[in-house]
């Protein structure tokens, strides 16, 4: 009893540091505006530690009070750059996890996740673009040949951007699993 007492601690206190570090480059990021990737990449770093320790529960918990620290710590006033971490790019390491956990398919677990990037990508473009591209950037014909295909765009787009984020994530999270392996419980 007193060695799962110190496994809960230790789930408990990996999840936690987990959580200040993805809250703290999260918070960061979002709030500088030049560093919102950066702050995603280590906000999902930082979550794949408690998966390296099969921590499912605690790598939720910590997911859960990173977003609603983020918003606390001031990205409320910039919501709509959290929304993709919320939707996405947070619960994917989770996924990945269960994935592998239950043995899903490795197609059929591609497919449904990159429908849901894609939904998330969908969602963003509606709420950042009010569903409409344009600017001064580009002439305003290509704008509005973006703005006919976008679903084409995204849905396609998007996948094949996934298939090289998913292997990346895989490999990272490997590479989160050797690094966190040499910590004691």
């Amino acid at each position: 009893m007193a060695k799962d007492n110190r496994s809960r601690s230790f789930e408990i206190a990996l999840s936690a540091i987990s959580a200040a570090v993805a809250v703290g480059f999260l918070s960061l990021g979002i709030l500088s505006g030049y560093l919102t990737g950066v702050g995603y990449l280590i906000g999902i770093l930082a979550l794949m530690v408690p998966l390296s320790k099969q921590f499912i529960r605690g790598d939720f918990l910590a997911y859960v009070a990173t977003c609603i620290l983020t918003v606390i710590m001031g990205a409320a006033a910039q919501f709509w750059d959290l929304v993709p971490f919320i939707m996405f790019f947070g619960l994917h390491p989770l996924a990945n996890c269960l994935q592998i956990k239950y043995n899903v398919n490795k197609w059929l677990a591609y497919a449904i996740k990159a429908v849901w990037f894609d939904c998330t990508l969908l969602v963003g473009y509606f709420l950042v673009f009010g569903g409409v591209l344009g600017g001064s950037f580009l002439p305003e014909q290509i704008y509005k040949i973006i703005n006919d295909y976008i679903y084409l765009i995204i849905f396609v787009g998007g996948t094949l951007i996934f298939f090289i984020y998913d292997n990346l994530i895989f490999r990272l999270q490997i590479m989160i699993n050797s690094l966190v392996r040499r910590i004691r419980k």
